[in-house]
């Protein structure tokens, strides 16, 4: 059918709706960027042709050259066949403003918390030159510590990995935005061996129980096992957290963490801890706040 393709096809609408019938066709999971084949098929088509992305029409009738047709049609294919997220097949993703490099080392971005960063957490850090200093554990591609280091344009980062190849993405990405000198790549499994403290500290850790790793998407399993599945009902990464994070924190300093569809496990296993849910794209209950008061149990 690709061969057939590359010799009929002659125009980017032509292209366009090829992607979107094998796609569709194909039964993939839209879940790294887009959720629909037309988005994820014209996403595609505008980076591999070098054109801007928010900007379809105006090139819908062009004529496609052969170079430029074959290389469409070979993204397309590995897309419908090996079902790779698209953002492993252009090297890119996106979070609001900012892009970044991705490879198979690491996560997607799809975190929440970068919508909350800066006036998102205004009720609890008044002005963003008052964080100094910030952590993010699990950082991956250190798409989260780069946003961080452009909200809080005081603060000197830390950024926590467990995984080698998760760091050397996060060195791309942290070089390609000159924050070398304000990010600190860190390979150490959560809080093991740091020795400074906080005014704020996020996380997207793994947060995929058992049974749903089991039955991820196919897409889903080109990504780093090491950085979904956390015990067999996803908290385990998070339990740690909740037990040292007060340590790491100054006082009034603010800990953010990303928990997936586990709210009701995770009130149910604390009880006694105040959580904070904030408001994102996706509801209100996939990220939480305490403060350092707050897990010490000074503050209710």
């Amino acid at each position: 059918m690709f061969k057939e393709a590359a010799r009929h096809l002659t125009t980017l609408r032509d292209l366009l709706r090829f992607a979107v019938s094998r796609f569709n066709e194909a039964e993939l999971f839209f879940g790294h960027g887009s959720d629909n084949a037309h988005d994820e098929a014209a996403y595609l088509i505008l980076h591999t042709l070098n054109l801007p992305l928010d900007t379809l029409e105006p090139y819908l009738d062009a004529v496609i050259l052969p170079n430029e047709k074959e290389q469409v049609l070979q993204l397309i294919e590995r897309r419908v066949k090996e079902r790779l997220p698209v953002a492993y097949l252009t090297h890119q993703a996106w979070q609001g403003e900012f892009d970044f490099y991705v490879d198979e080392r690491v996560l997607v971005p799809r975190s929440f918390i970068y919508e909350l960063l800066g006036e998102g957490l205004r009720p609890w850090i008044e002005y963003d030159e008052l964080v100094h200093s910030a952590l993010d554990l699990c950082t991956g591609s250190g798409c989260l510590a780069i946003q961080m280091a452009h909200h809080y344009p005081d603060a000197s980062i830390d950024a926590v990995d467990l995984s080698l190849d998760a760091l050397e993405v996060a060195a791309i990405n942290v070089e390609a935005y000159g924050l070398e000198d304000r990010i600190n790549l860190i390979h150490t499994d959560l809080f093991h061996g740091l020795d400074a403290t906080y005014d704020l500290i996020v996380s997207n850790p793994p947060y995929v129980d058992a049974e749903s790793v089991d039955n991820l998407p196919e897409e889903y399993l080109h990504e780093p096992e090491l950085a979904l599945g956390s015990g067999q009902d996803g908290l385990d990464a998070t339990r740690q957290i909740l037990l040292q994070a007060a340590k790491y924190l100054n006082p009034k300093g603010v800990l953010l963490v990303e928990i997936g569809h586990n709210r009701e496990i995770l009130e149910q296993a604390y009880p006694e801890l105040p959580f904070t849910w904030l408001e994102t794209s996706g509801g209100d209950g996939f990220v939480f706040l305490l403060t350092r008061e707050q897990l010490l149990g000074e503050e209710e």
